[in-house]
């Protein structure tokens, strides 16, 4: 791409709705309000900021609409460089965003998803093998992570997003991307009690800047 001009990123966002235990989901708040939050901000040179979705909190009913919305995605932007992925999923007792290396192909779910399954030690995708199968993001997660940091932003690099509807989401969003010759990323969100909303939408800004830089 380098000798073609300047490379083009095209980010697609989601974000969950409320699920057990979790009434206002933060990441539908930030994904739902990104688009106007980045107008008035200025959108990163080079990037175009696509789809904003927010998704069910369940497995299988994430799925359907996942796949569409990734599916109209590539073949909308087949000729406009470079696409990334970039999923929100909150967990509720962080005290930091964390930048998720890989998904685990295991379904075990804590309490039940907003359509009532909780998968015990099931494999997600069984064509890929056992539970203990992983698939990791081909962005690099430490630069990511460190870049944030010198911004002032308390976040980590993680490499277990947990066995709940956002590991699940994740993991087919990965082999979905290995298949497309796109990218796929996933970043945890504490609840605004813990960083306030402000911040948090700061955050995703910086975000999307930082994926924006990558070569």
């Amino acid at each position: 791409m380098g000798s073609e001009g300047p490379s083009v990123v095209t980010v697609h966002v989601t974000g969950f709705k409320k699920f057990h235990g979790v009434a206002e989901n933060p990441t539908e708040t930030i994904v739902s309000n990104l688009k106007g939050f980045m107008q008035e901000k200025g959108l990163p040179k080079g990037l175009i900021l696509g789809k904003c979705n927010v998704l069910e909190t369940a497995g299988h009913g994430a799925l359907a609409p996942l796949y569409h919305i990734l599916e109209s995605s590539t073949s909308e932007s087949s000729n406009s460089g470079r696409i990334i992925w970039l999923h929100f999923g909150v967990n509720s007792g962080a005290t930091r965003f964390a930048v998720e290396q890989q998904a685990v192909n295991e379904a075990t779910f804590r309490c039940p998803d907003e359509l009532g399954w909780k998968p015990q030690k099931v494999p997600i995708i069984r064509s890929d093998g056992n539970i203990s199968r992983t698939r990791e993001t081909s962005l690099p997660v430490n630069e990511i992570t460190k870049a944030l940091a010198k911004m002032g932003y308390e976040v980590m690099s993680s490499d277990d997003a947990g066995r709940f509807v956002c590991n699940y989401v994740y993991y087919h969003s990965l082999r979905f991307a290995e298949q497309h010759g796109i990218k796929s990323l996933f970043v945890h969100v504490p609840l605004f009690l813990t960083i306030d909303e402000e911040t948090q939408m700061q955050f995703a800004a910086s975000l999307l800047e930082v994926l924006a830089s990558l070569h």
